[in-house]
């Protein structure tokens, strides 16, 4: 298993079980939401319309604004497994609800769904890398994290076409819940097995925290975002980073419908509808297979070589490039490639250096605040860009150039936040005990 692991990244002998199990975690994790996120799409739009749609999404924010605090509370009070454990039957609890639900064919059912699932994919993968970064002490987790994230870049794709199929032989989307209610049950297993195994143990992983002593105030993970100039960064970042990407999909959408709207000109039976889900189709799978080879072949080499600024500014250097082309003009195919090129980087290189960012911090800022950093400021993010857009639209009257110039803009404040973290990044990591590691000769298997 470590010969395998090391095309990959560089794996020790005697981390490459653990790191195995996170990576399967990881993709039955991913699995699980492809799955139900294609079922939340005709439950919704056959239930409440595209513009209930809409404005799940915003509901969707307000909601994280109360979970942020009761996962915090929960967090400080009991140890990770417990934690886990408790999310997810809390999730697999309420799918099966839904399931009820839907049988009763109770109204707006799909209104609801889409703001439970919304939640649930953001807090579950949180969780996971929180969980990953109580294991490893930062470098360690620095070799380690891309090859773990393998098994997320697989696991969308998978799920999404195991959907699909399932779709295709006409199984009702609310069925399809149960599937990801037992991928949930078999995740817990494979959690179980790395505690089991004890993961924390040696100089390979960080000393784990036992049960968490009762606090006089459970920590807050709102306020432990701005409490630290650090984390404060870190959520700068990602909302930057969201609405950058939330913005360029509009841009590339507006490309699309022009260039149908070109062949239709040209050729009066294409269908309009046709060739937008053909280009999608197509452009969804080059960007996975891309993904992928990032993922697999790129990511753990970045983080070798050029530790975490390779992997945080690999993103911003693409989107510079990609919108630098739309902004001086580009066709409809160079738009096409250096959007393929953003958003492939985005789900391996960048994926990964969210989850490294985490390394140098504390359990509570593991747990409280990431939760809230990678579900609310997120989510405010994707607002923030649909504002953007509406302003840009319906007041300025922005072309897809002119957003892409806009877009620059940000890139470039992005950029400047991100030098700045990774100097905090660097002098909380300088703080940390210093563990000599073992050369891999001399290690016990």
């Amino acid at each position: 298993m470590t010969y395998l692991l090391r095309l990959f990244g560089d794996v020790r002998d005697d981390e490459s079980l653990d790191v195995f199990l996170l990576m399967v975690n990881v993709f039955l994790l991913l699995a699980g939401y492809y799955i139900i996120k294609t079922a939340r799409e005709p439950l919704i739009l056959a239930t409440g319309g595209a513009e209930m749609k809409s404005y799940a999404s915003a509901v969707q924010a307000v909601a994280l604004i109360g979970f942020v605090p009761v996962y915090g509370w929960f967090a400080a009070r009991v140890a990770r497994l417990r934690l886990i454990v408790g999310l997810t039957l809390a999730f697999v609890v309420g799918f099966e609800l839904f399931v009820l639900g839907a049988i009763l064919e109770i109204p707006y059912l799909g209104f609801a769904f889409y703001i439970f699932v919304g939640i649930f994919n953001l807090s579950i993968i949180a969780q996971f890398w929180s969980y990953a970064n109580d294991l490893y002490r930062r470098d360690v987790g620095e070799r380690v994290f891309g090859v773990i994230a393998i098994g997320a870049t697989l696991g969308a794709p998978v799920g999404a076409a195991l959907a699909s199929a399932l779709f295709e032989q006409k199984v009702q989307a609310h069925n399809l819940m149960h599937i990801t209610a037992v991928i949930l049950i078999a995740s817990l297993g494979v959690y179980w097995l790395i505690e089991r195994r004890g993961a924390n143990r040696a100089a390979k992983v960080a000393i784990a925290e036992p049960e968490p002593a009762p606090k006089e105030e459970a920590p807050n993970g709102f306020r432990l975002v701005f409490q630290s100039k650090y984390l404060l960064l870190l959520a700068g970042l990602m909302v930057l980073l969201n609405v950058v990407n939330t913005t360029g999909e509009f841009i590339l959408g507006q490309f699309v419908i022009e260039a149908a709207e070109a062949a239709m000109a040209a050729d009066a039976t294409v269908d309009k509808g046709a060739f937008i889900g053909s280009f999608y189709g197509e452009f969804y799978v080059i960007t996975n297979v891309v993904t992928v080879l990032l993922q697999a072949f790129v990511v753990s080499r970045l983080a070798k070589h050029l530790g975490i600024a390779g992997v945080l500014f690999a993103l911003p250097i693409v989107a510079l490039g990609a919108y630098g082309l739309i902004a001086a003009g580009a066709g409809f195919a160079v738009v096409r490639g250096a959007k393929i090129a953003e958003n492939s980087t985005d789900y391996s290189i960048m994926n990964t250096a969210k989850a490294m960012l985490w390394l140098p911090t504390s359990r509570d800022e593991k747990y409280a605040a990431k939760q809230a950093i990678d579900t609310f400021f997120v989510r405010g993010g994707d607002v923030f860009s649909a504002g953007l857009v509406f302003v840009g639209t319906t007041y300025l009257g922005l072309t897809a150039q002119g957003f892409a110039t806009l877009n620059l803009g940000l890139v470039l404040l992005w950029l400047g936040i991100g030098v700045l973290l990774v100097r905090e990044y660097r002098k909380l990591g300088a703080r940390e005990p210093q563990i000599p590691e073992v050369p891999e000769s001399a290690e016990v298997a």
